[in-house]
């Protein structure tokens, strides 16, 4: 299975219309170089603020209020591309009304017969707790799809390993991550929870990211991260755990993942990273013992 994780510029689009092109263009070419699973980045749609007006865009939460008007518009496209190309794609995410003022975080997951199934994000970053409108999401999810089991962690959720664990042990075998950062800590952040899932789940992992400066948004000012796809750290896989990363400047991350090859390390790997998780659970280890050294 080929996995393409972008790398995604932030543009200024002048309407719904050109918004919907770049994104069009973008996924074109990965579908092209042979991809079956697509990932766009965390705060995609922000992008089609951008033909707000000056005032509305500048104001993160009108903004939001203003970008429900194109919900189905994106929710039409991401259907459209997904079947136009038969790909299973992550959206990216879209701020979506919840009704009395208040919003979630939610990635959108696309098949190639036109179905939409989303996941929210779980934990709120700083940021996102400071506007004051979103709420965190209540459900985790794993999703059966053609590709297999199949998961999305959004962002800052992939620091967390419990939800990983939670949909590895639901049969996950591609977790798929979505993320936006603006400082270098927040995208090595991605990048370390990244790697640690893939390595304590002995599973792959795909991240997206944002790329670029956009002045005219107060979410998408700055951003930061490659974009890469990341394996357990064992016999048969790279030996750094990356199988692909998209270069400075480059638009897309590209691997193929075999998952075959993930049951058999699973099996007979140099470690058994996911089968010996339990351990740390023993209930003699539940809490640490204080001894004097």
């Amino acid at each position: 299975m080929r996995v393409a994780v972008a790398q995604y510029r932030i543009g200024e689009p002048a309407d719904f219309a050109a918004f919907a092109a770049r994104v069009a263009a973008r996924v074109d070419i990965a579908a092209r170089a042979g991809a079956q699973c697509v990932v766009l980045p965390e705060y995609l749609a922000l992008e089609a603020a951008a033909a707000q007006p000056g005032d509305v865009r500048a104001d993160f939460v009108r903004s939001l209020e203003a970008l429900q008007g194109v919900r189905a518009d994106y929710e039409a496209l991401a259907r459209e591309l997904a079947r136009r190309h038969a790909i299973h794609l992550v959206a990216g995410t879209f701020i979506t009304s919840c009704g009395n003022g208040r919003y979630r975080n939610r990635a959108w997951l696309a098949t190639p017969e036109g179905r939409l199934a989303f996941q929210d994000k779980l934990t709120l970053t700083g940021f996102e707790r400071a506007s004051g409108v979103i709420e965190a999401g209540d459900v985790l999810k794993v999703f059966e799809t053609g590709l297999g089991r199949i998961a999305i962690d959004v962002c800052y959720d992939i620091e967390f390993p419990l939800y990983a664990r939670a949909q590895a042990e639901a049969g996950a075998n591609l977790l798929l991550v979505p993320s936006c950062t603006d400082t270098e800590a927040g995208a090595n952040r991605v990048r370390i929870g990244c790697q640690a899932r893939a390595l304590e789940n002995q599973a792959f992992v795909a991240c997206a990211v944002t790329a670029g400066i956009a002045d005219w948004s107060p979410a998408l000012d700055c951003n930061t991260g490659i974009a890469a796809v990341y394996t357990p750290v064992d016999r048969g896989f790279p030996a750094d755990g990356i199988a692909a990363a998209a270069t400075d400047g480059g638009d897309w991350a590209m691997a193929d993942v075999d998952l075959d090859a993930l049951a058999a390390a699973r099996r007979e790997g140099q470690v058994a990273n996911a089968t010996d998780w339990p351990a740390q659970q023993r209930p003699a280890l539940a809490r640490a013992r204080v001894e004097r050294a």
